[in-house]
């Protein structure tokens, strides 16, 4: 029987595990940072109303540019992020993923390299792979901070193409603060002076459920910083599949020579647009979701466990002996969350108030059998 490694796949995909998380029919599910509200009726009522709209043309192909849904972006980050955006700045695709893909495929490739500051979001480095470029894993301090100081100095020493930086971060939730993300993309700047310069993203994923304000206004004066977003999150549309970037218009324009054809449907745009016009109550859950993180980061600490401050819908908490045992143990008692490699810590993702206290419960029960 023929196996991936019989097969002429290229040499730096070999050995490697494609991106996943388990999906186990369980009580509690709180291992893949899905929101877990499901879509208000009204806003379900008023997708069903644009899809049919939408369904009447799909004879014909899709606005190729998704000129609309782009404008609708646009207005929701200069209400939200605190920086006036136009329609040129925006695009959009087939989630955060394919935004990422599209700016790797762009700006990355063979001969060029790109770095992110580990443990983070483990795309990074797939996506990299995936078009070709070299991966550089950059550096973090004990508590999962960016060291700015060797931060610089890789970025120097190595001279990538691309720079991540990741805020709030996956896993660790740890946010990002403004000072750092200039001082890495001033060193990623002086690193490459001798050609166009390198391209810094910033991957705000999770920023709608930050403590802190969003990165976004940075990008203005500096064209070759770009702001990576999603509906996956804060919108509760894990199912709809839309990411989007803010960047300067010459990047947008970049990034449409690597895109596919008519890349998002008309019903991905159509539900899209249909969610944007509930951002007021999509938000609302965002704030119920952050004082349940709160809580649990509380919580977990009053149980004795160890926790990273969390600006995410997410909370990392340890430390584990056996972290994969400790895994195993919350989901002998019903409970799905993340073992996503870090040593000696593992995941959750803030879910309702019934699963949250389902979670502490079972870390309870973990903890008294530790220490018996």
């Amino acid at each position: 029987m023929t196996g991936i490694d019989d097969l002429p796949i290229r040499d730096e995909l070999r050995g490697k595990s494609p991106y996943g998380a388990p999906q186990l029919d369980v009580p509690v599910r709180l291992n893949t940072n899905e929101n877990p509200y499901p879509l208000p009726e009204p806003l379900v009522a008023r997708i069903a109303e644009r899809v049919a709209e939408a369904a009447r043309n799909l004879n014909r192909y899709p606005d190729r540019d998704a000129v609309e849904l782009r404008t609708g972006l646009a207005r929701y980050l200069s209400r939200t992020a605190g920086l006036e955006v136009g329609v040129a700045q925006v695009w959009a695709a087939n989630g955060s993923n394919e935004v990422l893909q599209q700016l790797l495929q762009t700006f990355g490739g063979p001969g060029r390299t790109a770095i992110g500051f580990e443990p983070s979001y483990s795309m990074h480095a797939l996506i990299s792979r995936g078009t070709g470029t070299g991966w550089i894993s950059g550096p973090r301090n004990a508590d999962f901070t960016i060291d700015v100081d060797a931060a610089r100095k890789a970025i120097a020493e190595q001279r990538p193409d691309v720079v991540f930086i990741t805020s709030p971060n996956n896993p660790t939730g740890t946010a990002v603060g403004a000072e750092t993300v200039l001082a890495l993309h001033d060193a990623a700047q002086d690193a490459r002076a001798d050609t166009a310069g390198a391209l810094v993203v910033v991957d705000e994923a999770y920023g709608e459920f930050s403590h802190r304000p969003s990165l976004l206004p940075l990008i203005e004066g500096r064209p070759r910083l770009v702001l990576s977003r999603t509906m996956s999150k804060a919108f509760g549309a894990a199912g709809l599949r839309l990411g989007y970037l803010a960047a300067d218009p010459a990047v947008v324009d970049a990034v449409q020579l690597v895109r596919l054809p008519y890349h998002l449907s008309a019903i991905t745009q159509a539900t899209a647009l249909a969610a944007l016009e509930h951002t007021d109550t999509l938000l609302g859950y965002v704030e119920a979701l952050k004082a349940e993180r709160d809580r649990l980061v509380s919580e977990l600490r009053t149980i004795g466990c160890q926790v990273t401050d969390s600006d995410a819908n997410f909370v990392q908490f340890g430390r584990f002996e056996d972290a994969h045992a400790a895994w195993q143990g919350l989901l002998d008692r019903g409970v799905l969350v993340r073992d996503n490699g870090v040593p000696g810590w593992l995941r959750v993702t803030a879910g309702t108030p019934a699963e949250n206290d389902a979670f502490l419960d079972a870390v309870r029960e973990l903890m008294k059998e530790k220490s018996a």
